[in-house]
């Protein structure tokens, strides 16, 4: 059995992250001792190294929790986990895209600097009117930018 400050360092995941995940219930809750100090086992520390690499990889947690409710009927077919995978590579290919426009347009202004006094700034002028860009790079509401 582990403490939280030992699964947090055999994991790679912060303390309070561990916490979030329990609160949310991602993360079974843990046992505890008479001390009341939470206390993980095995199946936690795999729990949250599938947590960990599926964050790293941008799932949200939305679909991590999908994914491992399907871990948990392995008799299960896997096309819904696949589904999820597929979708979540079509909103990484979108920003991908969305990232090369940025990466065009911030690469345009660049150029276009005459690297004078900021009244004549190019960088300035494009950032003050979304018009003046030549690509479509993300102009989004900012709802879409806080789930992110």
């Amino acid at each position: 059995m582990l403490s939280i400050g030992d699964l947090a360092r055999d994991s790679g995941v912060k303390v309070q992250t561990i916490r979030y995940y329990e609160s949310i219930g991602l993360l079974p809750p843990a046992g505890r001792t008479t001390g009341n100090q939470r206390r993980y086992s095995e199946a936690h520390q795999n729990r949250l190294r599938f947590l960990r690499h599926a964050r790293e990889l941008g799932f949200t947690l939305d679909q991590i929790r999908s994914l491992l409710s399907l871990s948990e009927r392995p008799d299960m077919p896997c096309e819904e986990a696949d589904s999820i995978a597929r979708e979540h590579l079509e909103t990484v290919e979108q920003r991908l895209e969305r990232l090369k426009s940025l990466q065009t347009e911030l690469q345009r202004m660049l150029l276009q600097c005459a690297g004078g006094k900021v009244e004549d700034c190019r960088v300035i002028e494009v950032l003050s009117d979304h018009r003046l860009c030549k690509t479509e790079h993300g102009h989004r509401d900012q709802a879409s930018e806080t789930q992110t």
